[in-house]
């Protein structure tokens, strides 16, 4: 499948592991490989990003991560949909960390790695999904590459991580889809 990919589909494939920090073994996620995608320069997928005004809102894109990580992976809609069912997320993370220590509940973090690490972290299963379907999409569009903008679009595809945070920062399937058709982006 990767002799299919773009070199920028390439680099955010080789550039996630360096944000994946977790205890245990290290692993690709979602989220990870959003926060490699934010790298790119002058690729159509970091390009849309940086049209959606993803790109100047990284710390709060990594905060997200970072929170969703403290949470177990539970992105902030998820949290929200468990209070409606008198669920307080944030109290049972508190007593979690009390019992068990700070970062107990941890999933893939978006805080980037220690740098010069060179062991490559095993992608998760999210990590694999997002991949899968970027082959999916690319042969959707009747692309014969698979390209970071693949990537983007089976981040936010479906329900995940990756999509939630977006979802946070204002950024839809929809907005991707628009902004990709745009020939400046989709170049």
């Amino acid at each position: 499948m990767f002799e299919r990919f773009t070199a920028s589909a390439r680099d955010v494939v080789r550039g996630a592991p360096a944000y994946a920090v977790r205890p245990g073994p290290d692993t690709v996620g979602e989220g990870e490989l959003l926060l490699a995608l934010l790298d790119g320069r002058g690729s159509p997928g970091a390009e849309a990003l940086a049209a959606l005004g993803v790109r100047e809102r990284r710390a709060s894109v990594m905060r997200s991560l970072d929170e969703a990580r403290r949470r177990g992976g539970l992105t902030a809609a998820d949290a929200e949909a468990l209070a409606g069912l008198g669920i307080d997320v944030a109290e049972v993370v508190t007593r979690v960390e009390q019992a068990h220590g700070a970062g107990a509940l941890a999933t893939a973090s978006g805080r980037p790695a220690r740098r010069g690490r060179s062991l490559r972290s095993p992608f998760g299963e999210e990590a694999k999904s997002v991949l899968e379907r970027s082959l999916r999409v690319a042969l959707g569009r009747g692309d014969k590459h698979i390209g970071d903008e693949h990537l983007l679009l089976a981040m936010v595809a479906k329900p995940g991580l990756a999509a939630s945070v977006l979802a946070e920062h204002g950024v839809t399937h929809a907005d991707v889809i628009r902004v990709l058709a745009k020939p400046a982006v989709a170049g």
